[in-house]
C-alpha cells in the first residue's frame, strides 16, 4: 500500500480495522494514530523528587503520610515520588464464548475489538518502558503472562490475544481473586469484558484489588445491537455460554430489554463508584482509536486534578 493510500483512510474505523488480519498491526495503528505523548501514570516510587499525593490505603508506609494535609483536612494522604519505572499495567481479557458475538451490521466481534484495545494499551505502556502483564480467562485463567517490559514481550502478548474465544462460560469474580493472589506489585488492572456475569461477585473482586493497593479499571465492550436491540422480525436468538435458543418477537420486548440494559449499566456504575474504579462502556461500532484516546485524555485530566482541592 502506498504512503498516499495510508494517509487517505481512517485505519481506526472498525470497518477498516477488520480488513487488517493481524491484531499486532491493528494495535500499532491505533497507538501511532492517537496515543503519542498521552501516557501518564498515577503510580510512583520513592526517590528524591516529589510527585503527587494519594489517599492512604491500609498497609502504606506511615512515614510518607503528609501531616500538614492531615492537619487541614483530618484525612490521611500519602506523598508519592517519581521513579524510573512508574507503572505496572495488568490486563485481564475476557475470552469466554459471549465475547465472540458480532451482529450482522458490525465488522469486529466484541473479542476482536477488545483484544485490539488491550494490545494497543500494552504497546503504549511498553513504549514507555513500563511493565505489562496479561491474563486471558473464561471460567478460569487460560493464560497468565507475568508483567515484563522486555522488548519482545509485546509480541507474546499480541500472540496470546490473537487466539480465538473458547466455549466456556464467564467467572469474573473468581478470576479477579486469582489475579489478586498472583500480583506482587501495585498495578493498574484493566478488566476488559462484556461483564455478563454476577455483578456482586465482580464487585467483591474489584474491592479486593482496591484493598490490596491496585487501581482497577473496567472497560465494558458490547456490540451496538446488544445496546439498542434493533431487531424487528420474529427472530431465533441463539444463546451463548449454554443458555439455549429462543424464538421471540423483538418488538414486544424491546422497551423492557432497553430498560434492563440501563439498569445493568447503572448497577455497574454504582459498584465501580464504591470501589473508585473507572467504568467505561464501549460498543464495537465506535472508532477504537477515538474511544481510547478520549478515555486516556479524560484520565490524564483526572490524575492532574485529583488532589487539587486538597492542596488549596
Amino acid at each position: 500500500m502506498s504512503k498516499e493510500d495510508h494517509n487517505s483512510v481512517d485505519y481506526l474505523d472498525p470497518k477498516v480495522l477488520t480488513k487488517i488480519s493481524s491484531l499486532e498491526l491493528r494495535a500499532r495503528l491505533v497507538v501511532e494514530g492517537f496515543f503519542a505523548g498521552m501516557h501518564h501514570s498515577p503510580h510512583h516510587g520513592v526517590s528524591s523528587e516529589f510527585a503527587d499525593h494519594r489517599a492512604y490505603t491500609q498497609g502504606d508506609d506511615l512515614r510518607h503520610i503528609d501531616w500538614k494535609i492531615f492537619g487541614r483536612t483530618d484525612k490521611y494522604y500519602i506523598k508519592e515520588y517519581e521513579q524510573e519505572s512508574n507503572l505496572n499495567l495488568f490486563v485481564i481479557m475476557d475470552g469466554s464464548e459471549s465475547m465472540a458475538y458480532r451482529s450482522s451490521d458490525e465488522t469486529l466481534s466484541k473479542y476482536d475489538y477488545a483484544s485490539t484495545a488491550a494490545a494497543a494499551m500494552a504497546y503504549l505502556a511498553l513504549q514507555q518502558h513500563d511493565m505489562v502483564g496479561l491474563a486471558v480467562f473464561d471460567e478460569g485463567i487460560r493464560r497468565f503472562l507475568k508483567p515484563s517490559n522486555s522488548t519482545l514481550h509485546w509480541k507474546t502478548i499480541a500472540r496470546e490475544l490473537g487466539q480465538h474465544t473458547g466455549k466456556a462460560k464467564t467467572s469474573i469474580g473468581q478470576v479477579l481473586d486469582e489475579v489478586a493472589d498472583r500480583l506482587n506489585q501495585r498495578s493498574v488492572v484493566v478488566l476488559i469484558s462484556d461483564l455478563l456475569d454476577d455483578v456482586d461477585n465482580i464487585a467483591k473482586g474489584l474491592q479486593r484489588l482496591r484493598f490490596q493497593g491496585h487501581e482497577p479499571i473496567v472497560w465494558c465492550v458490547w456490540d451496538l445491537a446488544e445496546l439498542t436491540f434493533p431487531f424487528r422480525d420474529a427472530t431465533m436468538f441463539e444463546g451463548l455460554e449454554a443458555t439455549g435458543s429462543l424464538l421471540i418477537d423483538p418488538g414486544s420486548l424491546r422497551d423492557r430489554y432497553i430498560e434492563e440494559v440501563h439498569r445493568f449499566q447503572s448497577k455497574f456504575r454504582t459498584v465501580c463508584g464504591r470501589t473508585k474504579t473507572d467504568f467505561v462502556q464501549y460498543d464495537t461500532s465506535e472508532s477504537l482509536g477515538v474511544a481510547l484516546s478520549n478515555y486516556l485524555a479524560a484520565r490524564a485530566v483526572r490524575l492532574r486534578t485529583r488532589f487539587s482541592r486538597v492542596m488549596r
